[in-house]
């Protein structure tokens, strides 16, 4: 059964190209536009892990992330920031809210699937 992957991305070129290369490395991925969405949509499809924009209209990612830490279920699957903020202080600030893992954009295609797959071994462990 392949792994499960829920990606939180409000612009849809961006989450077509993370789900359709999610699928082509053997995970199944769940495309969520609206962050207001995510929780639910992550209770419901039970993700081995979130990728997350962290710029997203209405919440932000900083507070999807919160709102997943704080759930007993959610809180214990690992978040991956894809974020066009770059600077150190930038993924400092974003691990410290509780991303395990944090890609820049515009991202390149294999730090993006090595992060993944890093994120996912640490899940078989």
């Amino acid at each position: 059964m392949p792994k499960r992957v829920l990606v939180v991305e409000d612009n849809e070129l961006n989450l077509k190209l993370f789900c359709d290369l999610l699928r082509a490395h053997g995970y199944e991925a769940e495309p969520v536009r609206d962050g207001r969405e995510a929780v639910s949509s992550a209770r419901r499809f039970k993700p081995h892990l979130v990728i997350m924009d962290v710029q997203l209209p209405h919440v932000t990612g900083f507070e999807l992330i919160g709102q997943m830490q704080a759930d007993p279920v959610l809180g214990r699957i690992p978040i991956m920031a894809v974020t066009a903020y770059s600077s150190h202080e930038d993924e400092e600030r974003i691990r410290a809210a509780g991303a395990r893992s944090y890609v820049a954009k515009p991202i390149s295609l294999a730090r993006f699937v090595d992060q993944v797959e890093k994120l996912m071994a640490e899940i078989d462990e």
